[in-house]
């Protein structure tokens, strides 16, 4: 399955829920009124793309509506693709050109995290990059085993310690063995422990201290992942790890298995955080760095 095809097959629920509800609204419209931009904003919100996010859409909707003379309703469903993707634009490659760079990986346990890192392990790999995994969930013995099955499956190194251990400590003995073997890329799992923030905030300030100070200048992104399924709560997620991290880039998960893929949109909007990457099956290259305009078509697609 190609590149576009894989996108499309993962936005399916989305598009069957959002798109085709969409057009046939349109299509029952005679002429563009408020009303019609009434009822494209309540659809666009009930597709999970918020409230804010659907009335900006809807707005610039209609500024294209008044500066291209459009009079066919049904013509508004290409404009909102061109709207989706002009949103959506912006931030998604990851700037990784140092040697090596470093990822954080985090996110709250159930997410797709560990899977994550797996998948952009082997994508690294697939790239001809020498990958050093760091498994700094060291209060989750199941995060390491799960590391485990993904480094033999990636080809990463994996650096771990025993439970409970420090994760700084194991990051910076991931940083460690990056530097004696000449690796380009450090991932590094993170704990998921949203509901204690202060415990979290300073470990990962403590991870960011050691980054900082073993690898002064060196690339880094700060991937959030989140579960597309949890719609609006993906959201709110994200509005609370921001509140204390520098997040970099959103990592949207399970977006087959949704028909909320629209919060991708609200996500982008109301945050303004971009979107590196969506997962769009349980294959290990199902991961697919994320693009606006194929994602726009995708969504819309007739």
């Amino acid at each position: 399955m190609g590149f576009f095809s894989k996108i499309k097959e993962g936005l399916r629920k989305t598009r069957e829920n959002v798109s085709a509800s969409i057009q046939g609204m349109l299509h029952s419209f005679t002429k563009i009124d408020d009303e019609l931009f009434e009822e494209l904003e309540e659809l666009l919100v009930m597709g999970d793309v918020g409230v804010s996010t659907a009335g900006r859409i809807c707005e610039e909707c209609r500024q294209r509506v008044k500066q291209e003379g459009v009079k066919d309703p049904e013509r508004i469903f290409g404009l909102l693709k061109e709207v989706t993707a002009d949103l959506l634009r912006g931030g998604e490659a990851l700037q990784l050109n140092t040697r090596p760079s470093i990822i954080l990986v985090i996110g709250v346990n159930g997410v797709g995290k560990t899977t994550t890192i797996g998948k952009l392990a082997a994508r690294f790999k697939q790239e001809g990059k020498k990958v050093v995994i760091a498994a700094a969930d060291t209060f989750r013995a199941a995060a390491v085993e799960q590391l485990e099955v993904w480094a033999q499956r990636s080809g990463g190194d994996l650096i771990q310690q025993g439970e409970g251990s420090d994760p700084a400590s194991v990051v910076f003995d991931s940083i460690s063995a990056a530097k004696a073997r000449g690796a380009d890329v450090v991932i590094c799992d993170t704990a998921g422990r949203l509901h204690n923030k202060k415990n979290l905030m300073d470990e990962l300030a403590k991870i960011n201290r050691v980054i900082d100070r073993e690898l002064p200048g060196a690339d880094k992104e700060v991937l959030l992942v989140l579960d597309a399924a949890t719609g609006q709560n993906a959201v709110n997620q994200a509005r609370e790890f921001k509140n204390f991290v520098d997040v970099t880039g959103i990592v949207l998960t399970k977006l087959d298995g949704t028909a909320k893929g629209g919060v991708v949109l609200a996500i982008r909007e109301s945050l303004d955080i971009p979107v590196k990457f969506i997962g769009v099956g349980e294959q290990i290259d199902d991961l697919q760095p994320f693009n606006a305009d194929e994602f726009a078509e995708a969504l819309f697609a007739r």
